[in-house]
């Protein structure tokens, strides 16, 4: 059985100018024509069209691909080992692109540029991303939401990294005040309340003093965060809420 080149064109999904010129560079002849001239393609041009579209799909010239083909020392066999090598190297490529993709969309909807590797060595084991829908949920309406988002969309790694350690250090000073013993609505531990709020506002979106009393009482009420506190020094959650609440009173 054979079939015209409009038809094989269809089957193949390509277009009768490329079977045209295959047929012009001896890449593909017709087996055989018809009276009036026209290409006829039997089974076996149609096998060799498609090792000639497989090899073509994996990024091969159609010299390289004449050459595979016409080696008199290749079997059919021989093509589809190599066919299934290629398949399988290129599976591979293609689902390290996938994930690649999957982290670049994940770090736009998160606002963060950093790679898993990276944002597991800034934050830890916590995992910003867990808690990005539930942050949109109760205070996406808010401007400090928005501005927040606005602010971190530009923030790098080595940004993260920063505002970590400073945050790191205002919870140790905090920490060291209450292992001391100092009053949370002491001058020292509302000073440090107040360095609290600065940071956020520097780095986040403005923080009144309000709000920040605010934060404080969630520090005690959000288990989550009682347990963040907590695991620095205990009762420093509590400590946090009371020197955030006493500085806020005395400028309020």
């Amino acid at each position: 059985m054979s079939y015209s080149v409009g038809q094989v064109a269809a089957f193949a999904g390509v277009t009768v100018r490329t079977l045209h010129h295959y047929d012009e560079i001896g890449l593909l002849l017709p087996g055989a024509r018809n009276h009036a001239g026209h290409r006829r393609y039997d089974e076996d041009d149609l096998d060799r069209l498609q090792q000639i579209l497989f090899y073509r799909e994996l990024g091969f010239p159609l010299d390289e691909v004449a050459a595979l083909l016409d080696d008199p020392h290749t079997d059919p066999q021989e093509h589809l080992r190599r066919q299934h090598e290629l398949l399988t190297g290129r599976i591979g490529r293609l689902q390290e692109m996938a994930a690649a993709v999957e982290h670049a969309m994940e770090a736009r909807r998160m606002k963060v540029r950093l790679t898993p590797e990276e944002k597991f060595e800034v934050f830890g084991d916590f995992d910003p991303d867990a808690h990005a829908a539930e942050a949109e949920e109760r205070w996406g309406g808010t401007d400090a939401y928005q501005e927040s988002r606005r602010r971190t969309a530009a923030y790098t790694k080595e940004d993260w990294q920063r505002l970590k350690e400073e945050f790191d250090a205002l919870h140790r000073k905090m920490a060291d005040l209450l292992a001391r013993g100092v009053p949370a609505d002491s001058e020292a531990a509302m000073e440090v309340a107040e360095e609290h709020r600065r940071f956020i506002g520097g780095a986040y979106y403005e923080c009144g003093h309000e709000l920040h009393s605010g934060l404080g009482e969630m520090y005690v009420t959000d288990a989550r965060f009682t347990a963040t506190y907590e695991a620095i020094r205990p009762g420093l959650a509590v400590y946090m809420r009371d020197a955030m609440l006493a500085n806020a009173v005395r400028h309020l």
